[in-house]
Parts: structure tokens; C-alpha cells; sequence
């Protein structure tokens, strides 16, 4: 884990002027907390992530960038960030690895996975959807490669938190109370508690990761797993907060 420069610093750059957001799925689409350079947020639904990406500088999305070919031992960042969460840990989903994507539905998926070492939940396969969007989008663009960065809204939280897991569910009252407080007390306030399209958990997260995304601009975010760790594709296996 350590704090990786992500600008040249030979290059001037205006950090105040990046435009940043953080992203969660949603049933509809993606929810979108967009903070622009006179620091108001933006929160809204678009239906897929390259609309998402439009405008920005820096996206940091709740969903796993780079799949590895086999499913053990799975990627690094994320033994790392359950490491960081005790008590927390089981928020972090192990990604499915790369050639079970192809399966259409969750026995095939889960077939191919266990042939190649362990199979996979149905709560994984239920984030094929937005798995198969985002690594098509990655690995299609380079310009958005630079855009687009792996987070972990309890890893955000957790961080916001002062190193200490928010171990209250955030669907219940007391959770979520927790972690708006959280939010708030870093410059994310949310007035609306019902929004079109997206529970209110998934609002709750989009902001987390757009604490990140901020964090990123400002060159003080953290990396989990190896700087140079890539899949077949180029496509890095890292954890941003």
C-alpha cells in the first residue's frame, strides 16, 4: 500500500480545475456523484458508464477493473483491502475471473470457475452486467484508462473513519446515519434521501468513491495491490481510497 503520483510533476497542473466523480452501479444504470471545481455536487443516474465518464478528469468506480485468468489466487489488491477491513473484510467480493464471464448463466458461470480452481456465488454473477460494461469500455479505450480508477466505498469509509471499519450495515438506520455523518464532515453533503433509479445505499457509495476520486486528484490517495499488476489485456488490478 502506498501513495502512487499520478501527473507528471514536471507538467503544470491545476488540480482545483480537475473535474472529478465517483460512481456505483444501480438497478438502472449507474448513479453518479459528480464535484465540480467550485466543490457543489452533482448527483444523478445515467444508464451507462461511458455517459458516466463524459466531462471528467478522474472516475472512480465501485466495481473491479482487471480480471485474472484463474481464480485463485485472485488478485492481490483485494486480500489486501479485506486485511484493512477486519470485521469488514466480506464487503469485498473476489472477482471472478476472466474465462467465467462467458457464462450466461450462474451454473455455466459457475462451472467454468470450478474447473479452473473454485466456483463462484450468485452474488458475483449478478455483477457480470456491469463487469462485462467496464472492461469493454477499458479495454477499448485508452484515453479513458487514464480516467477510470478501481475504489471501495468501505474502503472509503474506512478511511474517512480514521483507519476504523464502519461495521453498522449501511441499510440499516444506524449505518447509514454513520457514514452520511462521515461523508458531511469531508464536504459531501446530500440533502435528497429518495432518487429515481438508485436505493439510497447506492447514492451513499457513489459518494464514498467520489471522496476518493477527489483524493486521487489531489495526489493523496492510497494504492492497494502492485503498481505494474495487469491483466492479459493491460488492464490494471488495483484498489484506490
Amino acid at each position: 500500500m502506498r501513495h502512487s503520483p499520478l501527473f507528471d510533476a514536471a507538467l503544470p497542473i491545476d488540480r482545483r480545475s480537475l473535474i472529478v466523480a465517483g460512481a456505483d452501479g444501480c438497478r438502472t444504470g449507474w448513479v453518479v456523484c459528480r464535484r465540480d471545481t467550485d466543490g457543489s455536487l452533482d448527483i444523478r443516474v445515467v444508464k451507462t458508464l461511458a455517459e458516466a465518464c463524459e466531462g471528467l478528469s478522474i472516475l472512480a468506480v465501485d466495481m473491479p477493473i482487471g480480471l485474472t485468468d484463474t481464480p485463485r489466487p485472485g488478485r492481490a489488491c483485494e486480500g489486501e483491502a479485506r486485511t484493512l477491513m477486519p470485521g469488514k473484510a466480506s464487503s469485498v467480493f473476489p472477482t471472478p475471473c476472466r474465462p467465467a464471464l462467458a457464462g450466461t448463466t450462474h451454473a455455466d458461470a459457475n462451472a467454468i470457475s470450478r474447473k479452473l480452481g473454485v466456483g463462484l456465488n450468485q452474488q458475483t454473477f449478478h455483477l457480470f452486467p456491469k463487469l462485462r460494461e467496464i472492461d469493454e469500455l477499458l479495454r477499448g479505450s485508452a484515453k479513458l484508462r487514464r480516467v477510470v480508477y478501481e475504489a471501495h466505498p468501505e474502503l472509503a469509509f474506512t478511511r474517512m473513519n480514521g483507519g476504523k471499519p464502519v461495521l453498522a450495515k449501511k441499510r440499516k438506520p444506524d449505518g447509514f446515519a454513520e457514514r452520511r455523518k462521515l461523508l458531511a464532515r469531508h464536504g459531501l453533503k446530500w440533502k435528497v434521501d429518495v432518487m429515481s433509479g438508485a436505493a439510497r445505499d447506492d447514492v451513499l457509495d457513489a459518494m464514498a468513491v467520489c471522496r476518493t476520486a477527489m483524493l486521487i486528484a489531489e495526489g493523496t490517495a492510497m494504492r492497494l495491490g502492485p503498481a505494474r499488476e495487469r491483466d492479459r489485456y493491460g488492464l490494471p488490478m488495483n484498489i484506490w481510497f
